[in-house]
């Protein structure tokens, strides 16, 4: 099996992954994702005790004991670039000897858990309210550059997505994992997640300069095939959906609806809801 080179996989002087700055035992089974590296804080104050903490850049890293189970907790900051470089790092963790750089004949299979912030693209989802993503609908570039495998189903949705919001590029369309909908997300609604490139005109906001797109809020608030309706707005999910079943692991994202376009609302509290749903996911995994 041939080796990965030297600048394909970065590793630092002691031998922890490039831009994690982390080790294989620093990885859990079950590993929480959050964007605001601050959030690793609100995350990590329930813990038993924190084993290890780690700042590079804006990838934050806190190990520690949840009701006695290890779990690792990491910001990636914003955007699916960010969650690329976090997925790559972390499955290199876990898949890659680092030694020999030669990849394990036996794969190690993660469950990734996001915990993130969104905006609401339907009337009806209230604010300070969770949704768990169904599906995930890549607005960003990424899978440009990676052979994802869509089902019919899914590559369906991303040409009628492409063709009724008139967008000049086709989106990738991932389903989240099944299993972790059922551990983590049984009672909370589904939902299926637009992943913007950017926060102003990729999620439809006008500010001072001119937008392509002028009516893609109202465009996507009436998108539906079938029963398939869009209903929130973020900047990663698609990134891990696709990253995940590019290398075999499982991901799941949690949203906390700080907003809703439709009604123009926006939570008064936001870190309470957003404290909330951490203590909920925590008491899941």
């Amino acid at each position: 099996m041939p080796k990965i080179s030297e600048t394909d996989l970065l590793l630092n002087p002691d031998g922890s992954v490039y831009h994690l700055n982390l080790l294989p035992k620093h990885i859990s089974d079950t590993v929480i994702a959050v964007g605001d590296p601050s959030r690793v804080y609100m995350v990590s104050q329930f813990f038993d005790d924190i084993d290890f903490e780690m700042n590079k850049r804006e990838f934050i890293t806190h190990v520690g004991k949840f009701n006695g189970k290890k779990i690792t907790v990491i910001s990636t900051g914003i955007g699916t670039d960010n969650v690329e470089i976090f997925f790559s790092e972390l499955d290199a963790l876990v898949n890659v000897d680092l030694k020999t750089r030669e990849i394990k004949p036996r794969k190690k299979k993660l469950k990734v858990i996001r915990i993130g912030t969104s905006g609401a693209l339907q009337e009806d989802i209230a604010v300070g309210s969770f949704l768990v993503s169904d599906y995930a609908v890549g607005f960003d570039n990424l899978m440009n550059f990676y052979d994802l495998p869509m089902n019919d189903e899914e590559a369906g949705l991303a040409h009628d997505i492409q063709k009724k919001a008139g967008l000049s590029f086709m989106p990738y369309v991932v389903r989240g994992s099944e299993n972790l909908i059922e551990q983590i997300g049984f009672d909370i609604p589904k939902g299926n997640t637009v992943t913007s490139p950017g926060f102003y005109a990729p999620q439809g906001r006008t500010l001072r300069a001119p937008v392509r797109l002028p009516n893609l809020l109202e465009d996507l608030n009436y998108y539906h095939k079938g029963d398939f309706w869009l209903t929130n707005f973020e900047m990663e999910t698609a990134g891990y959906y696709a990253m995940a079943r590019l290398l075999g692991h499982e991901a799941l994202s949690v949203n906390a609806i700080l907003a809703n376009r439709i009604k123009n609302k926006f939570a008064k509290d936001p870190n309470k809801v957003i404290e909330s749903l951490i203590k909920k996911v925590l008491e899941r995994v």
